[in-house]
């Protein structure tokens, strides 16, 4: 049987011996050869540092965005489509990055385009209802409101007709999908105020859905910035929400718009709260910037 003491002895001899210190330094040096590939390879693999400008693919159909060779370059997604007489067939109206966005190579890259035939949706019966009513069944039947119409009538605020481009629009008839529907209101007695809603920052969708359950209609629109997208809100509102001149249904509200990435609305909108308003003109001068 061979002594404990000796072997103890020998193992210790070993860890001291050149080629125990030769063996521990090739291992080391493999150890830091395979963390220096993982290294790389991880940078290679999450392109650390490969930032590039998105483009603008507005306005561009797929197989011209292919043809220009971005398809090597991104990963492009179709994930909704609308339809719009005033743009070509396939053409981007929408893209998710934003143009001139900083992503990395293979940045998946979402868009809406034109469809090449429009969606056709069924007219509900709006009659009788409220005007809240009428508009929530609208969008949910993917049509719009159009311009309210005003008129005496004993049914106040109820719908007493509605129409599509000046005729009378029939249940279960087909129109496009996002049709503007105008509707016919009764006033009851037209000879009192109705407050302005309180629009500013508001998306453009946001702010026609107010107005019109304000019972307003929406006059004209300005966009300040010349870039235009999803990204902007109302920056000014005319008459303004505040304003004491007496205001009815039917009466039209003009918005002006800003990008999101032109002005701090969050620090916009503070300018507004009751402890500011003393200094509610500096505040929007210095937020008055093109």
């Amino acid at each position: 049987m061979q002594d404990p003491n000796s072997e103890k002895s020998s193992f210790f001899k070993f860890l001291i011996s050149k080629k125990f210190f030769i063996n521990l330094v090739i291992s080391i040096l493999v150890l830091g050869g395979l963390i220096f590939v993982l290294i790389r390879y991880l940078d290679y693999y999450t392109r650390h540092g490969k930032e590039m400008i998105l483009p603008n693919f507005y306005g561009m159909t797929l197989h011209e965005i292919d043809s220009a060779g971005y398809a090597d370059i991104y990963d492009f997604e179709v994930i909704d489509s609308l339809y719009d007489d005033n743009n070509k067939k396939g053409a981007v109206v929408i893209q998710n990055p934003l143009p001139g966005t900083m992503v990395k190579r293979g940045r998946n890259v979402y868009f809406t385009i034109v469809a090449s035939t429009p969606e056709m949706v069924i007219m509900p019966d709006l009659r009788d209802l409220t005007l809240r009513q009428a508009i929530n069944i609208l969008e949910l039947n993917k049509l719009k409101t159009g311009k309210l119409i005003y008129q005496p009538s004993f049914d106040k605020n109820a719908v007493l007709a509605q129409f599509y481009k000046e005729d009378t629009i029939w249940p279960g008839d087909t129109l496009v999908k996002g049709t503007l529907i105008d509707l016919v209101i009764g006033t009851g007695d037209r000879n009192y105020k109705i407050p302005v809603p309180f629009l500013l920052g508001k998306t453009r969708e946001e702010a026609i859905y107010e107005l019109n359950i304000a019972s307003f209609n929406l006059g004209n629109e300005f966009y300040m910035d010349s870039v235009q997208d999803e990204l902007q809100r109302v920056f000014m509102q005319e008459p303004r929400w505040d304003a004491e001149v007496s205001y009815f249904p039917g009466d039209s509200i003009h918005l002006w718009y800003r990008s999101d990435t032109a002005v701090d609305f969050d620090a916009y909108l503070n300018t507004f709260l009751p402890d500011s308003l003393q200094n509610d003109s500096l505040a929007v001068d210095s937020n008055f910037v093109f």
